[in-house]
């Protein structure tokens, strides 16, 4: 479906159930009346509506689109996106509609809350900006997805509110669409009307907070190679004195880092996909399919780590239990090695050498160290997207490329923030240090401690994408044969050959633009790969 056909008319149609929590928000396509934006709890609804959107989309788009392709996180059975196989005429994967839902309901809060303002004699400006500051949140994340996903797309910041709207719109290119996305955030910050709490955990955790913008704005900033704007956004975080900021868990226990991921919105996180068993949306309660899509156990499960992936958790578990002159299997040291990050299929744990797969632990692990989410009611697994230790590693990138490795004191903060990640799991020091080539920064340094500490959460594509846009002034480094080998290291589901093949053309880095978008919008190009 277009852009256009698959937005809600006016996308006003949820709000008529009157509901400020968008675990219970159940969208309705229908006409917008004329007496909407007559209260504050509108503006709010249509907010959720926006969240609710990000929600559908978790399953169906952001893990295929953050993992797939970069072979971490593998799909079970013949995947053309993990396969570099895309085609236009492809049904679900290159469509970006669900991106831009979200937009349109951003979209409506900015051109109309202030409706609500002189309608809603409760409604307070600093309500009015706190909820501008959620929307610009909203249509940045979205763009941001858009951006890593297809390069160039059709720049809207007008709602769709009536039928009559003209929906030919051409792409903008990246350029254009990441100064919207700071201008969005930086007005965000420049309203200094965020909250840095909400009155419950799941809408501090879940709803665009102050640290949300700084998180999103830090990566954004990157992606674009701002460096110093990077390391600025991520200390607003860092370095924060706010009793409300989130805060890097220095020491883990097994229990406590995996508490992260179940039960979720830990002192850690910073942003997350909510669900919740016990609320109901349409009558049904939010569960999700994260834990029978990764539990190899369940019928119809999809997801498993790669080869590469097994051997990169084992060779870190070998080295803990070389530190501790352990020769048996301890939960304690094993954070995120084993039964934290990845579990195998072997029933004894301390046969795990044998393994021969291994899955995601993160989404079908229970409470304790060894068991699994058994029951329906426990099938509500949030969707980090921002935790504090992507924000510390997204520091120590753009320490390390503002100017290019040549910095031994960026590059020494920069291993330093590895190993704070790295010894709270008890992992030894990194094995690269301040010295290092910019190659080994980079790829045995961050990159490799990104993969393991965001492992399935949907962060791997987009890093390595990320490091193959770089340059290196000295010629020294290859960022884009770093990027193809890394992709080919872990990538098993496409001949080794095709990879190299298809990723030595740009333009095949970014997905076709769906057909269909093409022959309702006149105006739209194709990605040129794809012709």
């Amino acid at each position: 479906m277009s852009i256009s056909t698959s937005l809600p008319l006016g996308g006003l149609g949820w709000a008529l159930v009157s509901c400020n929590d968008y675990l219970e928000i159940y969208p309705e396509n229908v006409q917008p009346t004329d007496k909407y934006w007559s209260s504050k709890e509108e503006v709010d609804a249509t907010l959720m509506a926006g969240y609710y959107y990000l929600r559908e989309a978790v399953e169906t788009y952001l893990i295929p689109w953050g993992e797939l392709r970069a072979g971490c996180v593998s799909a079970r059975g013949n995947n053309t996106l993990q396969r570099f196989e895309m085609k236009p005429t492809d049904k679900i994967l290159n469509k970006w509609t669900p991106m831009y839902k979200i937009i349109n309901a951003a979209n409506l809060v900015l051109k109309n809350a202030e409706k609500a303002l002189g309608n809603d004699d409760t409604y307070t400006q600093e309500e009015l900006n706190s909820h501008y500051c959620e929307a610009y949140w909203e249509r940045a994340l979205a763009y941001f997805y858009i951006v890593r996903n297809w390069r160039d797309a059709p720049l809207i910041i007008e709602p769709f509110e009536t039928d009559e709207l003209k929906f030919n719109v051409a792409k903008s290119s990246e350029q254009v669409i990441i100064a919207q996305i700071k201008s969005d955030l930086k007005e965000a910050i420049r309203l200094d009307a965020a909250k840095e709490k909400f009155n419950t955990t799941w809408e501090t955790k879940g709803r665009a907070t102050k640290w949300a913008i700084y998180a999103l704005m830090a990566d954004v900033c990157l992606w674009n190679q701002d460096f110093n704007e990077a390391i600025t956004y991520a200390d607003m975080i860092l370095n924060s004195q706010s009793p409300q900021a989130p805060r890097f868990m220095n020491k883990a226990t097994h229990t406590s880092w995996f508490s992260m991921f179940n039960p979720g919105n830990s002192n850690e996180s910073i942003y997350e996909v909510q669900w919740s068993y016990d609320k109901l949306s349409g009558g049904q309660p939010q569960t999700n399919n994260l834990t029978t899509y990764f539990d190899p156990a369940l019928t119809g499960y999809k997801y498993q780590y790669s080869t590469k992936m097994l051997d990169d958790f084992r060779n870190d578990y070998r080295s803990i239990r070389l530190k501790y002159n352990t020769g048996i299997f301890d939960n304690d040291l094993a954070v995120r090695t084993m039964f934290g990050g990845f579990v195998t299929e072997q029933s004894n744990v301390e046969n795990f050498e044998n393994a021969t797969q291994a899955y995601c632990w993160k989404y079908y692990g229970g409470t304790s160290y060894n068991t699994k989410r058994l029951n329906v009611q426990d099938y509500d697994c949030n969707f980090i997207i921002y935790r504090v230790a992507d924000v510390m590693l997204i520091k120590a990138e753009a320490l390390v490329m503002r100017q290019a490795g040549k910095n031994e004191a960026d590059n020494q903060a920069a291993v330093d923030i590895i190993n704070q990640i790295r010894h709270r799991t008890n992992l030894d020091d990194s094995e690269v240090d301040s010295h290092s080539s910019l190659h080994d920064l980079m790829r045995k340094g961050i990159l490799q401690e990104r993969i393991m500490e965001l492992a399935g959460e949907g962060k791997a594509w987009y890093d390595m994408l990320r490091m193959g846009r770089y340059t290196d002034p000295s010629g020294e480094c290859d960022f884009k044969q770093l990027f193809v080998n890394a992709v080919v290291e872990y990538n098993k589901g496409a001949n080794e050959s095709w990879i190299r093949s298809v990723l030595s053309n740009t333009n095949a880095w970014y997905l076709p633009v769906n057909a269909t978008e093409i022959s309702t919008n006149s105006l739209l190009v194709q990605n040129p790969y794809y012709l």
